[in-house]
């Protein structure tokens, strides 16, 4: 018994030391755009501050990105960054704008405990600004990935015309 009481110590105290350096990593990464709590409060609305800076969830189906497909691209809400291009957008069924890939090198992932389990998080790669979650339950046919978005982490900015 006190050897399984021992090994039991053993893999907890591993496994709570990996967690902890896994939150470090994040924490130590600097971004392009960087700004206090109050400057990100003065640019963001309250919805945008809680979840960019917060790392909070929106209620599904209260965005209304969700159902927007017209042409044109994703931006960031703080940085105005690029992020998804509406062409890789699809209707998950899940209440959020869904993708299934980002613009290369403007998403950074990383690792989320919050619930208790590993989760595979998005930043925007420019502020850091948490953006939702990465599955593998997206569309078979192209990546397989389904890039859940909350919509105030995002700005639309529609594709100009020809005639533009």
């Amino acid at each position: 018994m006190k050897r399984f009481i021992l090994l039991f110590i053993a893999v907890l105290t591993i496994s709570c030391t990996g967690s902890a350096q896994k939150k470090e990593e994040k924490e130590n990464k600097t971004y392009a755009v960087a700004k206090t709590n109050a400057e990100w409060k003065e640019i963001l609305t309250s919805e945008q501050y809680y979840i960019l800076r917060q790392a909070g969830t929106e209620r599904p189906f209260s965005s209304p990105l969700n159902k927007l497909y017209a042409p044109g691209t994703f931006h960031c809400a703080a940085c105005n960054t690029a992020l998804y291009e509406s062409k890789y957008k699809f209707d998950s069924g899940t209440g959020w704008p869904s993708f299934d890939r980002a613009v290369k090198g403007n998403v950074d992932k990383d690792v989320d405990y919050k619930l208790g389990y590993a989760r595979s998080e998005l930043l925007c790669s420019t502020c850091g600004g948490h953006l939702g979650h990465v599955f593998s339950d997206g569309p078979r046919e192209t990546t397989g990935q389904r890039h859940c978005i909350n919509g105030d982490a995002l700005v639309f900015v529609p594709k100009k015309s020809k005639n533009d």
